[in-house]
């Protein structure tokens, strides 16, 4: 999977299946609706409209179902026929899956989509992270051959008209940030430590013509990033807080997203377990995910300011590292003292949100992190965690995830009740609850909010992507979609005004106008 190339065409073309192995997929009323004659040239001379019309009557999804059309050259696979409200319509989560263990194999392959339009965008992204990037696996080193998978949308239902060109080039830049993210969380920390992120960083940079802002090592102490320094100190790679800032005329108004990128979480002094250790290599996912979208969005042309605020660090252990009962003193202003060096992510993220409000002048924040993994409890392994201060975000961010397959579920917003968890005899607050029973996630994003002022005027939004970030021992690239998604309505792409829970779909050109600010304001 590792060299495979993901295209996105609006026809496909025909092929002997023998020659271009070939998947049909999609739900099955939709399988039903898809004529034969667009079909044709893709599967004869193997495969009859009989047999055709045969396999699709033994389809039985439960969720889903497969049927081998022609040896294992043709296979044709059936998605849920409905999904719960807490689903996406488009089930991308089962996409992904059937592409993995139903997809022939090949150099060069073909897959045909069949859904609604509204469902195109998320469909695409699943599909790419059936394709990881990254494998350092001996045998394919030896593989020099490209593979090339085509994908092909048959659009049914309303506005099934042909895909248009400007959908497949944001496609193609979709899923290059969602295999992006998924392949720095899938990369060990002896490739990607905290120098090699930022070399990740400046090259997205150098695509898009921008020249990150890069504060390291003693530079962050000296001008008062407490936390990140605290936590990244003792590593052989010094931390890091970067900057990627896209800057248009003609703004309404400043986003910032702040990305937790610790390239390897031991837990400090506090360490972690032989058991629970492994896989941390994942906890710079929301970085990762900040990265591929901040390159997707400005590519297909974003309209307001947006800054991706990267807090770089390695959580190691060392004669340099911070020690339980030591007070740190954050970019915030506030003191800190640390009660478990294991709770770092809040750390760095509290300093990364209090420089996007103090000296980037942030109206929105939203911060995005593998943060607790009580996330994975409270919301479960598909479903990210939202905490905002504002009920409007939080009902966007759950439609968002709806609509791109990234999907979220809310969490108690409640600082007058469970802030207290973090008091402190002699500090402004420790670092971790005193309570681990008492609704540790949405804790662990208060602790981040302070920093900025729970009666800060602004919009904060905290995304903990702890579970998934992975599935299995797999990266997902989870959260490109979701940030496309959720600020699409500031976007100059039509594919992402679609999927936008804050855009104004069928208003008038002149409504447009009118309501611009408004709708650039988002909510």
């Amino acid at each position: 999977m590792a060299n495979v190339q993901l295209e996105f065409q609006a026809s496909a073309g025909e092929a002997d299946p023998q020659s271009r192995p070939l998947l049909v997929l999609g739900q099955l009323h939709n399988l039903h609706r898809l004529p034969w004659a667009q079909l044709r040239g893709k599967l004869q001379p193997r495969v009859t409209e009989e047999i055709w019309q045969s396999a699709l009557s033994t389809l039985n999804p439960n969720p889903t179902d497969s049927c081998p059309l022609y040896l294992n050259y043709a296979t044709v696979a059936a998605l849920p026929s409905r999904v719960s409200r807490h689903n996406s319509p488009s089930a991308a989560q089962f996409i992904t899956r059937l592409v993995r263990n139903c997809l022939p194999g090949g150099v060069n392959r073909c897959i045909v989509m069949v859904c609604e339009r509204s469902e195109v965008f998320a469909s695409a992204c699943a599909l790419a992270r059936a394709f990881p990037l990254f494998t350092h696996r001996s045998s394919a080193s030896r593989r020099t051959e490209k593979k090339t998978v085509t994908v092909e949308f048959f659009l049914v239902g309303q506005n099934n008209g042909p895909i248009e060109v400007a959908t497949l080039k944001c496609l193609a830049s979709a899923t290059e940030g969602v295999r992006l993210a998924a392949r720095i969380v899938d990369t060990p920390c002896n490739e990607m430590n905290t120098d090699n992120f930022l070399e990740e960083i400046k090259k997205v940079g150098k695509d898009l013509g921008i020249t990150p802002t890069i504060i390291r090592d003693e530079e962050l102490k000296e001008r008062g990033f407490g936390g990140i320094y605290g936590v990244g100190k003792a590593a052989l790679h010094p931390p890091a807080l970067a900057v990627l800032s896209h800057t248009p005329d003609g703004a309404t108004q400043t986003i910032a997203w702040v990305g937790k990128g610790i390239v390897y979480d031991t837990g400090g002094l506090s360490i972690k377990g032989k058991t629970t250790m492994p896989g941390m290599k994942r906890d710079c996912g929301g970085a990762a995910a900040i990265l591929g979208a901040f390159k997707a969005t400005v590519k297909q042309g974003f309209k307001d300011n947006l800054h991706a605020v990267f807090c770089l660090a390695e959580n190691a252990v060392g004669p340099r590292a911070t020690r339980p009962d030591d007070i740190h003193v954050l970019y915030s202003g506030k003191t800190v003292e640390i009660n478990n060096t294991d709770a770092e992510g809040r750390l760095i993220l509290a300093d990364g949100v209090a420089y996007a409000c103090k000296d980037l002048g942030a109206d929105i924040i939203l911060d995005m992190a593998t943060l607790t993994g009580a996330q994975g409890i409270a919301t479960g392994k598909y479903h990210a965690a939202v905490l905002t201060n504002n009920e409007e975000w939080e009902k966007a961010c759950v439609k968002a995830g709806r609509n791109c397959g990234d999907l979220v579920h809310p969490l108690v917003y409640c600082p007058e009740l469970h802030f207290s968890e973090f008091t402190s005899a002699v500090a402004d607050m420790k670092n971790s609850v005193a309570d681990r029973d008492n609704t540790p996630s949405s804790c662990a994003g208060l602790f981040i909010a302070s920093h900025i002022g729970f009666d800060w005027p602004g919009v904060w939004v905290h995304i903990d992507i702890a579970a998934p970030v992975h599935a299995g021992e797999r990266a997902t690239g989870y959260g490109v979609a979701l940030l496309l998604s959720l600020f699409g309505g500031a976007s100059e792409d039509p594919l992402l005004n679609m999927v936008s829970p804050l855009g104004c779909n069928g208003d008038s050109p002149t409504e447009d106008m009118e309501r611009d600010s408004k709708r650039r304001r988002l909510v």
